[in-house]
């Protein structure tokens, strides 16, 4: 139930901040995904100053904080490949 209402605090705190700088809700889409990296980055604030906190430098407490993956996902090219041709055995996906 906590999460539910942090979740709509948040929100209106969002909309408080849109209404101050004019942003109309739904906002435009370059908006909505600045804000959205925005959020992703602000998750990743917590973790990385704890790591530097106990005295890791930067690059290597996003490393453990595994902040990359988090916030961009898995990149093309970046799986392990073992996995990559299991996927391609096992798809049922008929090629003609």
């Amino acid at each position: 139930m906590k999460l539910y209402l942090f979740s709509l605090l948040a929100g209106v705190l969002v909309g408080v901040i849109y209404s101050v700088i004019n942003v109309r809700s739904p906002a435009p889409p370059l908006v909505a995904l600045l804000g959205l990296l925005g959020i992703l980055g602000g998750e990743q604030i917590i973790p990385v100053a704890k790591q530097m906190l106990s005295g890791t430098g930067f690059h290597t407490a996003w490393r453990e904080s595994k902040c990359t993956q988090h916030m961009f996902g898995t990149l093309p090219g970046r799986q392990d490949s073992k996995t990559s041709r299991t996927a391609t055995v096992n798809s049922s996906e008929k090629r003609s």
